[in-house]
């Protein structure tokens, strides 16, 4: 799989809620090689980004399946954690704003307000129970990938905010969007 099989908005699966995974089966496994894949390939076509997780949805299969690469501050390290229904069961910490891109929402950026702490419980590949206690950038990936897993995306928490959306630039700079003319009306996005 490669990043072409990647699904963006305006896709309607995006939206959709996944289903939660019994039997952890050999097409189960394929599918997050496939997602493994899916990041890898996207990660090596951008310099200036970094794809640090993906759902399954992303790669349109409607399954509770997250990844988390191991070493997201390195692009060499292609190694994931997997997240077999992953839920969030306590927030803690404050709600803190910044910055979340999607390998499924081109170029768009955005300011997120999300807790900096979580507790997530999950299976393994291997059907193994097991809880995470997330901090920081990795609290903030986790919400954002089991919000995919339930049908939602990083701008449905902030598309009534004019002065939270950004695009990456060529150089790898975020410039503020237009609202009006970029955000509000975009058939892409909503």
């Amino acid at each position: 799989m490669t990043k072409d099989d990647i699904i963006t908005l305006p896709n309607p699966h995006l939206r959709t809620k996944s289903q939660r995974v019994g039997l952890i089966t050999d097409g189960i496994l394929e599918v997050v090689e496939k997602m493994k894949s899916a990041t890898i390939s996207w990660d090596q076509s951008r310099e200036h980004e970094v794809g640090v997780a993906l759902a399954a949805v992303q790669i349109d299969q409607l399954y509770k399946i997250v990844i988390v690469r191991n070493n997201y501050d390195n692009k060499d390290d292609h190694t994931f954690t997997v997240f077999i229904n992953p839920e969030i069961t306590k927030f803690e910490g404050k709600l803190e704003e910044d910055f979340e891109g999607c390998l499924s929402v081109k170029d768009i950026y955005g300011k997120v307000p999300r807790y900096t702490k979580v507790r997530v419980k999950a299976r393994d590949e291997h059907g193994k129970d097991f809880r995470v206690t997330a901090e920081g950038f990795l609290a903030r990936i986790f919400r954002h990938e089991i919000d995919h897993t339930n049908g939602t995306v990083f701008i449905d928490h902030i598309k009534d905010n004019p002065e939270a959306f950004f695009r990456l630039t060529d150089e790898g700079n975020l410039e503020q969007l237009d609202y009006e003319k970029d955000v509000r009306n975009s058939r892409i996005l909503w």
